[in-house]
């Protein structure tokens, strides 16, 4: 009987959620693991060719400043096609959930201004940079990089600020039913927006740098060990190197604060069904069949060492939260723990291939390891969207954790079918026309090219020819 009344609940929820709730969710999934890929590149790879172009320019190395150039030219590509996709996510929000803009868009309107003015700026300055070589000074031509690296952080920090309030909502107050008392200055400063910034600052860089790493590291595997694609590998090698070994501590300072702000999201983390007596242990895999934990290996005390920082205080199982508050546990504890895994592979790679080095072997001589980095830019990005998902799926069933539940949130609309398989087509082309722009870049590179002129425009002797 009570199963059946279970159901029954279930049913009828389901049938009074919106129309438009299943198509914005999955439009919502689909343009921010898309975006969240390319914000990476536009985060992390000015800083790269900074110090790419700065070593350029104070070794006199002509190599790296070659590398700089091209980086510079592949980053434009890339802006480009994220100028589409952040543009159309902006738009999105009001239209996918009218329930939460239209509620509380005057409380997070103000992150999202500063994020469009960065996101703008970063423009200029990356116009500018490309435009400057062989045109301004060297020296004073580095700095234009800057900026641009600067407003990437700026530009994250705003729009993480929004998901970290809706994590943990603050900067107004609800009496009698209305929004009062606004505060958008409290959510651009939520103490949980450092927190959450930092673990995505970080794996931008361990997503930009293994990618980049990745393309010389297949060049290395087909025999072009030449001091380019070693000093091409190396650079970004590093970088993401450091955030690699970084990212778990600082995953667990953010994840420390989980059992204060969402217990229910750390219980589907560790696979906590109840509250031990004790400390809590790590459950290895495992998932939750009929509120039972099965196939999982798990490990006495570290549980709660790694959520609780300490071997005496247990994890809040789920048998404290109600039923209806619980979200979907399997889903987040796989993506948790998958991002968690991966990790921890990468940063075993940085460190074997450091440790290596220090002690005088060249992995970039052991096909097995290049083949690794070849496909960790791949893994760095998984673990990222694992992470998104763990995030997201672990709020559920709220939008705005506590205070607005996500149905709430959507409208009506099941026209917003359309609006999913028209962005699917659009980004599917937009994903291969990237490939094969910047593919036809690297063939022409390796053909000695160096400008790279239009294939299709006039020649530059016809252009000089006409002028005179």
């Amino acid at each position: 009987m009570g199963t059946t009344n279970l159901l029954l609940t279930a049913l009828s929820s389901e049938l009074a959620d919106p129309a438009g709730l299943m198509p914005a969710r999955q439009q919502m999934a689909l343009s921010l693991g898309w975006h969240i890929v390319l914000a990476c590149f536009g985060v992390a790879l000015p800083a790269m060719i900074f110090v790419m172009h700065w070593l350029g320019v104070r070794r006199r190395d002509d190599t790296a400043l070659l590398l700089a150039h091209r980086w510079a030219k592949v980053s434009a590509v890339l802006f480009a096609i994220g100028v589409v996709s952040g543009t159309a996510l902006a738009f999105q929000m009001g239209l996918l959930w009218p329930g939460l803009m239209g509620t509380y868009g005057d409380v997070v309107g103000l992150s999202f201004a500063f994020e469009g003015l960065a996101f703008f700026l970063e423009a200029i300055f990356l116009g500018i940079y490309l435009y400057g070589w062989g045109r301004i000074d060297p020296r004073k031509h580095l700095w234009f990089v800057l900026p641009m690296a600067i407003t990437g952080i700026i530009g994250t920090y705003c729009i993480l600020t929004v998901n970290a309030w809706m994590n943990a909502p603050v900067g107004f107050d609800i009496i009698g039913g209305e929004v009062t008392n606004i505060d958008p200055w409290a959510v651009l400063f939520n103490p949980n927006a450092i927190w959450q910034f930092l673990h995505m600052w970080v794996a931008a860089y361990m997503v930009a740098g293994f990618s980049v790493a990745a393309v010389y590291a297949v060049g290395l595997l087909k025999g072009r060990r030449d001091r380019y694609h070693r000093l091409g590998f190396t650079l970004p090698f590093a970088f993401a190197s450091v955030a690699a070994v970084l990212q778990p501590l600082v995953g667990h300072l953010l994840g420390a604060r989980l059992a204060e702000t969402q217990p229910a999201k750390l219980a589907a983390f560790e696979l906590a069904t109840e509250t031990d007596d004790g400390a809590s242990p790590l459950r290895i895999g495992g998932f939750l069949v009929d509120g039972v934990v099965k196939w999982s290996i798990d490990i006495p005390y570290l549980g709660s060492l790694m959520a609780r920082n300490s071997f005496t205080k247990p994890v809040q199982g789920l048998d404290t939260i109600p039923v209806e508050d619980h979200p979907p546990v399997n889903i987040t504890h796989w993506a948790f723990q998958s991002m968690i895994g991966i990790g921890i592979l990468l940063m075993l790679a940085a460190v074997v291939f450091w440790v290596a080095r220090w002690r005088g072997r060249d992995l970039l001589e052991q096909r097995l390891f290049l083949r690794f980095v070849a496909i960790s830019g791949v893994l760095a990005a998984i673990a990222m969207e694992a992470g998104w998902i763990a995030t997201e799926v672990g709020r559920q069933p709220w939008i705005v954790y506590g205070i607005m539940r996500t149905p709430e949130a959507a409208g009506d609309n099941s026209g917003l079918w359309w609006l999913l398989g028209t962005t699917m087509v659009v980004y599917t082309l937009m994903t291969i026309g990237a490939a094969i722009v910047i593919r036809s870049m690297a063939r022409r590179w390796r053909d000695g090219e160096q400008d790279l002129p239009s294939p299709y425009g006039p020649r530059a002797d016809q252009l000089s020819g006409r002028a005179s």
